[in-house]
């Protein structure tokens, strides 16, 4: 036997069809029920129920009992990034799920990706910090200068608290839709919630797309501009 991880484990949860529609959902950040979860997948309750427990023993969910409710959420930022990578492959090489109506072309403008935006804002909102030097690569490792550090607690972000935290503060995600970068960590996870606190931004919980107002779009294109 080959040493190492195995990563043919890992992908064969991932592979299923039902799986993979249950983790594509939690891709939203919100905790689902069971019930949720099956309808998304397109499944009885009793056969999500079997799913759900692969996953939770895969170490790929974190789940939570809530009075008489069971809910679930993806394990971590890992987890996540693992996701929106392979759809990210997905996309390069066609193969996509069909999806008509307007809520497409709205997911490609700005959704979440696990609590950071996503999409062309998304990619935006990174292609501007890059250009104007918040942000820079040290090798593979993603790093916040000290001009970012200014721009950042000059958005009435704490700066101090994100850098205790256990996840990292500056990730590289590949956006699936537009197949570049945009910014996952805790600071993408704070931008998207300042937009939001800010009125800038609301999420649909039920499609993941983030629906920006007049006046945050006039905001946004103001601080994230790309010449």
């Amino acid at each position: 036997m080959k040493e190492g991880p195995d990563i043919a484990h890992v992908a064969a949860l991932i592979g299923d069809p039902a799986r993979a529609n249950m983790l594509i959902a939690l891709m939203s950040g919100k905790a689902l029920t069971v019930s949720e979860l099956a309808e998304e997948a397109g499944v009885t309750i009793q056969t999500a129920s079997s799913h759900l427990s692969k996953l939770d023993d895969g170490d790929l969910l974190r789940p939570r009992k809530q009075g008489r409710h069971k809910y679930f959420s993806l394990a971590n930022d890992e987890v996540a990034h693992v996701l929106e990578g392979l759809m990210g492959l997905a996309a390069g090489s066609g193969h996509l799920r069909k999806r008509t109506g307007p809520k497409d072309a709205e997911l490609r403008r700005a959704r979440v990706c696990y609590n950071h935006l996503a999409g062309d804002m998304g990619t935006q909102m990174f292609d501007s910090l890059m250009a104007q030097g918040h942000l820079v690569f040290d090798g593979d490792d993603l790093n916040l200068t000290r001009s970012g550090q200014a721009f950042v607690t000059g958005f009435e972000i704490d700066l101090a608290i994100l850098c205790k935290s256990k996840s990292p503060l500056c990730r590289e995600c590949l956006d699936w839709s537009e197949r570049r970068s945009h910014l996952a960590g805790s600071l993408g996870r704070a931008f998207l919630s300042r937009f939001e606190d800010l009125s800038w931004a609301r999420r649909d919980q039920k499609t993941r797309v983030v629906s920006f107002s007049a006046n945050g779009v006039k905001e946004f294109e103001r601080l994230f501009s790309v010449g």
